[in-house]
């Protein structure tokens, strides 16, 4: 017999989509949209339906595994955490708690999955990952500017006369908000996509402006200063809410519209209309994370920041710098359940420089890595330096589902349970507000456990079990607390499946900003604060034929690795009905320089590394870029990340994966 109940996706995305799952013999048969749920509203993406291949995957971990010889060996739990938790007895006691690297990422957007920063405060501290390889710089570049990183709420950009999409490509990161877009065109908003792809988001657009890579803070420049010379700035809002606009003023100065053309490749006057489109308020303008992972990254974000500030676009329906908006999170008791009070000792390594530091690093060295939630070989910049730190540690232990590439490097696997094999709850800090419950369903296959459970265990052996002996009713109860007082429990959840957490919907509206100065700051005292420049800069990539000419000189072309349609980074490519292979998407006039057609096989490379893959021509991608998905596991000729920098941004807490110069050649068929 059938049953439908209503669940919630796990997978850390921009639109935490509810579910509606049909249920057969204890087993899960089909995944669908919940029609109630107020954002998601039916309608769910290729990769949450795909979960279902996921969990009943022949390749799924089933057993813990022990690496012995070279060759991984099914072992006991029993002896699984006697084993690890005897290691991470002794290497506290001889070389400090520091000597173990927490490596995490947010594969999963679960509360209970995330339980690993308990785990290692009531440790003492570790060594721990600072920064983020997906949306560092933009979060940093925020704080500087506004405070905060807020975003209007879903429904907002209805108030809007002029939506701009600055290089996020809905259609493939969030379908929601392109649900919103399609609806937005027909009730006549202009539309207009600032990205160096012409994606389906940009061919739903009134207006596709085509960008050369990494110079979208140039551009931002460049409207500014016309917006000036037109007299289209809002100076009230300069004049009584902001501070260090002359900087701006000054700045803009030292360099001509002339100059932006020419390096962001984009005609003066189409800089022009932009100046009077963010003058025809309000202008909402949604960011996406491409364009901050370079090493400009941060200043690129600020340099968009000050132009919608200074258009009078920040505090408006139908405005906004929509980046992320860090207030989702906030609602609950995260601090009691992290124990960060508990933490003796720590050390932090950038996200993007963890394998240069585990090998450099001797102060204690890093006698152990544990990895949760996360595909580091994979996804970390300049994979091969990541391969040879990991491969050098003396224990490495994976919590996954599959044998990714991180997990073949490691000495220990340990199998986890998936989505509805356990209870839990999902939100994200990115899109919109809703919390959502997801019961459990099912068991986990084999011996498969959640990870609160292995917490636990190994907890118990280290002497700090009761710091874990809660129930799962209990450690959601206790996250939900704070906001008993709005009427959110547990049970009210566990009812209706989704609620509306408190967030305020227009943010700024009030002109009180949390920068140092409670005004928005275009020349930034934090940054100040931390020693480095609070002025906005014209800077530009790390890697381009201005700022390297020889090394542009051999690699000519700006290698983009976007996020891929059908697979949350790298952890749904094992399960596509086809095996994946790495494709090549390049511009037009790179085909016709180097004689590329359709279907070819072609090398890319640089210093770093090289991979092969099938060629496709996309006629209208900006001139020079060539575009790889990111996220390809090694076995499918990936992995993409053997080519890219691990480089920090310019604040330092973000990565440079886009900062990335390339050659193409033809492979001749044998």
């Amino acid at each position: 017999m059938q049953t439908v109940v209503k669940s919630a996706c796990p997978l850390n995305c921009w639109d935490n989509c509810g579910f509606q799952v049909t249920m057969e013999n204890g087993k899960v048969i089909q995944i669908d949209g919940d029609p109630d749920h107020p954002i998601t509203k039916g309608k769910i993406c290729g990769r949450g339906r795909s979960l279902i291949k996921r969990i009943e995957a022949e390749d799924r971990l089933l057993h813990p595994l022990k690496k012995i010889n070279g060759e991984f060996i099914q072992i006991s739990w029993q002896q699984a955490f006697d084993e690890i938790a005897a290691k991470l007895a002794d290497i506290k006691e001889i070389y400090g708690s520091t000597a173990v690297l927490h490596s995490h990422d947010y594969a999963n957007s679960g509360i209970l999955t995330n339980l690993d920063q308990r785990f290692f405060n009531a440790y003492g501290g570790v060594t721990e990952l600072v920064g983020s390889l997906c949306w560092g710089s933009g979060i940093e570049a925020q704080m500087w500017d506004f405070g905060d990183a807020l975003s209007h709420a879903p429904g907002d950009l209805f108030n809007s006369r002029h939506i701009v999409v600055w290089g996020r490509n809905a259609s493939r990161t969030n379908l929601h908000f392109y649900q919103s877009l399609l609806e937005a065109k027909k009730k006549g908003i202009h539309i207009l996509v600032i990205d160096p792809m012409f994606n389906p988001t940009a061919k739903l657009a009134d207006e596709y402006i085509s960008i050369k890579p990494g110079m979208d803070g140039l551009l931002a420049a460049g409207i500014l200063k016309e917006l000036l010379r037109l007299g289209l700035e809002d100076r009230t809002f300069i004049d009584q809410f902001t501070v260090g606009f002359g900087d701006v003023e000054d700045l803009l100065e030292t360099i001509t519209l002339e100059e932006i053309s020419e390096k962001a490749e984009i005609p003066i006057e189409t800089i022009t209309r932009l100046a009077g489109i963010y003058a025809d308020r309000p202008v909402s303008t949604y960011i996406g994370l491409g364009m901050q992972r370079y090493r400009n990254g941060g200043n690129t974000i600020r340099f968009i920041d000050a132009l919608v500030a200074a258009s009078g676009n920040i505090g408006i329906p139908g405005g906004g710098a929509n980046y992320a908006n860090l207030q989702v999170g906030r609602s609950f008791q995260a601090g009691r359940l992290t124990l960060n009070e508990r933490r003796k000792e720590y050390r932090q390594f950038p996200i993007m420089k963890q394998a240069e530091r585990i090998l450099s690093e001797r102060n204690p060295e890093i006698k152990m890595v544990i990895v949760t939630c996360g595909n580091p070989a994979t996804q970390v910049p300049d994979s091969t330096i990541v391969e040879e730190a990991f491969s050098k540690v003396d224990t490495v232990v994976v919590i996954d589902q599959f044998m990714t590439d991180t997990a073949l490097l490691a000495d220990y696997v340990l199998p986890t349970a998936s989505v509805f094999e356990e209870e839990d709850f999902y939100y994200a800090s990115m899109f919109h507000h809703y919390v959502n419950y997801a019961p459990k369903l099912m068991e986990p296959p084999g011996e498969a456990k959640p990870d609160l459970w292995i917490w636990t265990e190994l907890a118990k052996r280290l002497g700090f079990a009761a710091d874990f002996d809660y129930t799962t009713e209990q450690w959601l109860q206790m996250f939900l607390e704070p906001l008993n007082k709005d009427g959110l429990t547990l049970e009210f959840l566990q009812d209706n499946h989704t609620f509306e957490l408190p967030v305020v919907k227009v943010p700024w509206s009030d002109r009180r900003f949390k920068t140092p100065s409670g005004k928005y700051e275009f020349s930034s005292n934090l940054a100040r604060q931390k020693g480095m420049e609070g002025k906005l800069l014209l800077s530009l990539p790390a890697e381009t034929k201005w700022t390297q000419p020889d090394l542009a000189a051999k690699f000519p072309y700006s290698l983009l690795t976007i996020h891929p349609l059908r697979s949350n980074h790298s952890q749904h490519y094992h399960i596509f009905p086809k095996e994946p292979h790495v494709v090549i998407e390049i511009a037009a006039d790179i085909a016709n320089r180097h004689g590329l057609l359709d279907g070819e096989r072609a090398k890319v490379w640089n210093e770093r590394g090289e991979v092969t893959g099938t060629v496709s021509i996309l006629p209208k991608a900006h001139p020079g870029t060539i575009n790889i998905d990111e996220g390809i596991w090694k076995k499918f000729g990936g992995s993409i990340n053997s080519l890219t920098s691990s480089l920090p941004s310019d604040n330092g807490l973000g990565s440079t994966l886009y900062d990335c110069l390339v050659a193409i050649k033809k492979i001749e068929a044998i």
